[in-house]
């Protein structure tokens, strides 16, 4: 990677020096939440099951309310309907909480996710702290991301960078595909797209896909357990007691005891 552009690596992003999105590729060589707690996959799920209301614009919305078995009927032991839409789960008011559905089908193939799984472990490889971004899900993650029909132009914009890649593979080095390259080939690459105000203005729209997929990658992987425990959280876990601040903590902020009652 290339040492004149600071502010970028993947250490410096885990450690807070430059946020996900404005993190450049890592020249690194290589070396699911708490119980009771939501994950990364299951929010996602969430916030997606309201998305399937639009598909069902047939149904009045004291039908859909009827059809959904929400987390409040399972948990009363009240014995629910028959889903409508097998794909949706919950109320339009009350989403499942508990058993979350995508309402979508995912669209990239099996190629087109090697290659996301290729470049996502560009930008986060396995090192002696985690696993690369691939063997978490990232590439699961994004799929889902950009098969969402709110997202058309994500895709769109994933697909042609992607084929950028493999075409700067095959005219550059001869490769049959970008993820045939050595590590040293595709850094060489995404170097030249990692940065946009760096960027000639050629390059300029492979620039912005690149920003897009590094803030989908940063975003899948930093809220699994591993990347949870990558940057040192330590949320989302139960405790037997609280303490209350550290007296160092209250002296910082100027306040004493009674300031807390």
């Amino acid at each position: 990677m290339s040492e004149d552009r600071p502010g970028r690596t993947r250490d410096e992003v885990r450690r807070g020096g430059t946020p996900p999105a404005a993190a450049a590729t890592s020249g690194e060589e290589p070396g699911t939440g708490a119980e009771g707690a939501i994950t990364r996959r299951g929010a996602l799920k969430v916030i997606a099951g309201t998305a399937a209301l639009g598909a069902a614009a047939s149904c009045t919305i004291e039908e859909i309310g009827r059809g959904g078995e929400s987390a409040h009927e399972r948990l009363s032991g009240f014995e629910p309907l028959p889903s409508r839409n097998p794909l949706a789960a919950g109320t339009p008011t009350d989403p499942d909480m508990l058993a979350p559905a995508v309402p979508w089908e995912t669209v990239l193939t099996d190629e087109e996710l090697r290659y996301v799984a290729a470049l996502a472990d560009v930008i986060i490889p396995a090192d002696e702290r985690s696993p690369a971004a691939s063997a978490v899900g990232v590439p699961e993650y994004v799929n889902e991301f950009v098969s969402a029909p709110a997202h058309r132009e994500h895709l769109t914009r994933l697909r042609g960078g992607l084929a950028w890649l493999n075409r700067t593979a095959r005219e550059r080095f001869g490769a049959a595909e970008f993820p045939a390259l050595a590590p040293a080939q595709q850094h060489e690459i995404c170097d030249e797209i990692s940065f946009e105000p760096d960027t000639p203005d050629a390059l300029k729209p492979q620039a912005r896909f690149f920003d897009g997929f590094r803030d989908w990658v940063s975003t899948g992987f930093w809220t699994t357990e591993e990347g949870m425990r990558d940057l040192g959280y330590v949320g989302n876990v139960p405790l037997p007691s609280f303490d209350g601040p550290p007296p160092e903590v209250l002296e910082r902020l100027g306040l004493a005891g009674e300031d807390l009652g």
